[in-house]
């Protein structure tokens, strides 16, 4: 990964001081044209910028790390962030959180405000319409200008960069076995991220999971509600099919929506339809019956995240080679799902 330089590394490569460095930059009557000139385009070059504090001038750190969320009335991100914030503290770090709010062009504003000399690193998880326009050169450039990254969760395959993920497929294939083996025989995907990198491999491992126990894939029974469709209305469509006798939601809000729908209906739960979802917010908990949950441990995620992004800051070693860190997921089982 290239290495961001400073005033100092420019001041040793021509061999004068940090001060006519500054100077030249700032095009001094005090610096001759050809120095200037000379400096002006290294700079250029290698992707310089301006330093806005004085930490910078003597090629110190300034310990603070970016954050970029999509939506944090997700409880997932909400824990993810949690996590980010007790490893910072615990390294001496400080953080700038922002919020993309799924939007792809404040994503990429933010970005570009965050890449400044003034952050060490950036911890990242795509937004919604990032991932839909597959446009990903805001988030290469910060890599070639030095910006260290660490992509979370909703990552891209087309960067090369550090990055934090779970299996979602062979999560989703493990909740589905699950309420297969408690007895479902027709399983409904509940999908509202179908846009997702996520949201895709979890309908993979959905499928893997049927057709390991021999179950016919029924494209009608996966559900993918966009954000401007009535959810109510589709899954009563989908429900009136009484022989459907469980549901995967792959989405916490999706899950106690469905719920409630489920309940209106009057199913019996889990005898008559049972419910299992991603991810293990608290509302899972506290609803009533309980809905068995997918846990993709969102603490431990941000605090994996942090630990790789201070790392890749403090070392000195700019070869040190890309990781992908894989945390497993764990099923929990409640009340809307009948025991094994």
């Amino acid at each position: 990964m290239p290495k961001r330089i400073t005033l100092k590394h420019i001041a040793n490569t021509f061999g004068v001081s940090i001060a006519t460095v500054s100077k030249a930059l700032s095009d001094s009557y005090e610096i001759s044209t050809s120095t200037k000139e000379k400096i002006v385009a290294y700079a250029r070059e290698n992707n310089y910028k301006s330093k806005s504090i004085d930490l910078s001038l003597l090629h110190k750190k300034t310990k603070t790390i970016g954050v970029i969320i999509p939506n944090i009335m997700n409880s997932f991100f909400a824990k993810v962030f949690v996590g980010i914030e007790t490893k910072a503290t615990e390294h001496g770090y400080h953080l700038i959180s922002c919020i993309s709010n799924e939007s792809y062009e404040k994503e990429v504003k933010t970005l570009e405000l965050l890449k400044s000399d003034t952050l060490d690193g950036i911890i990242i998880s795509l937004a919604e319409e990032t991932q839909v326009k597959q446009q990903y050169a805001h988030l290469q450039n910060a890599i070639n200008e030095g910006v260290p990254i660490v992509m979370f969760d909703r990552v891209s395959d087309t960067i090369t960069c550090d990055k934090v993920i779970v299996n979602d497929m062979e999560s989703a294939f493990e909740a589905t076995e699950h309420l297969i083996k408690t007895g479902c025989k027709r399983v409904a995907l509940i999908s509202v991220i179908d846009n997702l990198s996520v949201g895709k491999l979890r309908v993979e491992g959905y499928k893997k999971a049927l057709e390991t126990s021999n179950i016919p894939i029924e494209e009608k029974l996966i559900v993918r509600i966009g954000k401007f469709e009535d959810f109510d209305t589709a899954l009563k469509i989908v429900l009136a099919d009484k022989t459907i006798d469980g549901l995967l939601c792959l989405e916490e809000s999706a899950a106690v929506n469905a719920l409630r729908i489920v309940k209106h209906m009057r199913y019996k739960i889990p005898e008559e339809m049972a419910i299992a979802c991603f991810t293990n917010g608290k509302l899972l908990q506290h609803v009533t019956p309980s809905i068995s949950a997918i846990s993709q441990h969102g603490k431990f995620i941000g605090k994996t995240a942090t630990d790789i992004l201070i790392d890749r800051i403090e070392n000195e070693d700019q070869n040190k080679p890309f990781v992908t860190k894989v945390v497993k997921t764990s099923l929990i089982a409640r009340e809307s799902t009948k025991p094994l």
